[in-house]
Formats: C-alpha cells, structure tokens, sequence
C-alpha cells in the first residue's frame, strides 16, 4: 500500500510538472516540461548521493567502530555493505543516500556518536540500512529534484505570462506561481513521513531492538532542537533526507513537517518491542518473519 501511495503521489508530482508547462507555453511546453522532470530524475538518479554528501562535507571513514557497526548490520539485513561516510558536525543526526543498495552510503555526525551509546547508535544505523534496502533514498531524492525545479518552473511562469498564443490571467499565474510549489512540497513531505516510519519498522527488525531506536530518535530530537547544523541550514531541500529534522524553523510539526511527530515514531516502536518481545524469536529476522510483519500494522496504520 505504501509503495502504490508513493507511486501516485510522484505520478501526482509530475502531473502539476506538465500542468504548469502548459500554462508557460501549451502543448509544447507541456511537452517541454515532461522532458525536463526526465532529465531532471537523470541528473538526481547519477549525481544526487555524491552532491548529498558534499554539501554537508562529509568525508569516508573506513576503520572503526561505526564502520564495524555498518558491516555486521548490514550482514543481519542481508544487503550489500554501504560505505560510512562522517560529517563533523555536533548537531546528533544521520542520513543515507545513494541510487541502490549497491551504491549506498551511510553518514552520521560526530555529534549523534558523542551523544548516543552503543545500542542506540546500532539502531539509528540500523534506519538508515532499512532506507537504502528500501531504495527511499532514490525516492526521496528525486522527488526533491522534482519539488526545486517545479517551483522554479512556476516562478518562471509567473514572470513570463504564459503561453504567448494564449496569454492566462496575471492572477492566475500568480496563484500558480503559489499553489504549484506548495502542491509539489506537500507530495514530497507526505512521501517522506511515510517513508520514515517504514524505515522505523525495518530498522527495528534489522537491530532486533526498537527501544534502542525510540531512545535514540528520542535524544536525537533534543539535540536537533538545541544544536545548529549549518550545512542543514543552508541547504534546507536536503533536510528530508535526515532522520530527525535538522533546522530549527520547524515549529509547527503538522502539515509542512519533513518529518513524523517524534513522539509518534517512538510510540510506534514501543508497540513494536511488545509484539516482538511477546514471540520468543522475534528478534531474529530470519526466524520470525510472521511476528514482525503482524508488528509492522503498527506503523502501516500511523502511515496511511
């Protein structure tokens, strides 16, 4: 279900792309339009991960505990070992990237290994695994792409008038100078939030220890709000891709929030550990497939 929400509202995404092409210079625009969102998922498929993690000057480790972490996680989960990449900031926080899980990458801050233990660093690495497994960072990252270059479509729009051979009202175009970017921020909003409980669920099952990931989303938060993340800031398109949210101008937690409440997230997980601790081997994923995917309705339900 998840997966064909995520399908239809990209599908959604690209049709406001056309509808705003259309607008700008009609048939041919709209036309226009449809080649530049390809080209524009081209650019993000080839060049989005390396670009990631650039912007928030991360760098690859490749000994060390984290490093250990990633390995053995990445075993439990079946899926090929992503690199490990450090970002040296004191703002607790983590992000994964990449176009599959071939290609993946796991970067976490200096501050989120300060900050948490041990069990609690495995069970943040453990979501971001769970998101390259689930290719999100694709998703994600491409319907960013489509959202900045949307907005700019429509702004251009606004400026230009329209179509010459059929000119639209100027309050027309300033409504969709509006609405189309915010339309465009909402689909790539909902699909991160939907995407981040998924990653919560396959997190929790890879680690085998969803309370260690509630307490670490739980410290995370605390330390998004107090600490300042630069390179977040400065590049705030980036911020969905991030566990917890990494800019404070973020208050209102509701509609325009990348991200799920925290405190819904960690409820969710808290179910989660009920129903794997009430089945012997629900820990493993391998052994009890049928008690963690009963468990995972807790997070289908906060999802839909």
């Amino acid at each position: 279900m998840n997966h064909t929400k995520t399908f239809l509202l990209m599908a959604g995404m690209t049709a406001l792309f056309m509808v705003v092409g259309n607008l700008l210079a009609g048939g041919g625009g709209m036309v226009m339009a449809l080649l530049m969102a390809l080209a524009m998922n081209f650019f993000a498929y080839w060049f989005s991960g390396s670009m990631m993690l650039k912007m928030h000057g991360a760098r690859e480790v490749q000994t060390g505990a984290v490093v250990e972490m990633v390995r053995e996680l990445a075993a439990r989960a079946q899926m090929p070992v992503p690199k490990t990449y450090l970002m040296a900031t004191p703002q607790p926080n983590a992000f994964a990237t990449g176009r599959s899980p071939e290609k993946g990458v796991v970067a976490v801050t200096e501050g989120l290994i300060q900050m948490l233990s041990a069990r609690e660093l495995r069970g943040v690495i453990a979501h971001e695994l769970a998101h390259i497994k689930h290719r999100d960072t694709l998703i994600m990252t491409v319907t960013a792409t489509l959202a900045g270059a949307l907005s700019n479509l429509a702004s251009f729009a606004m400026f230009t008038g329209g179509n010459r051979e059929r000119p639209q009202h100027p309050l027309l175009m300033l409504a969709v100078s509006i609405l189309a970017p915010m339309a465009a921020m909402l689909v790539q909003f909902a699909i991160s939030r939907t995407r981040e409980y998924r990653a919560d669920s396959l997190g929790a099952e890879i680690c085998g220890d969803p309370q260690a990931l509630a307490s670490a989303l739980q410290k995370i938060a605390g330390g998004a709000a107090r600490i300042d993340n630069h390179a977040a800031e400065n590049n705030p398109a980036t911020a969905h891709m991030f566990i917890i949210n990494p800019l404070h101008a973020h208050a209102i937690d509701g509609l325009f929030s990348t991200h799920p409440p925290t405190q819904k997230r960690i409820d969710a997980l808290m179910q989660f550990a009920q129903h794997m601790g009430s089945a012997p081997k629900a820990h493993a994923l391998r052994e009890a497939p049928s008690e963690t995917l009963d468990a995972r309705s807790t997070f289908d339900r906060l999802s839909s």
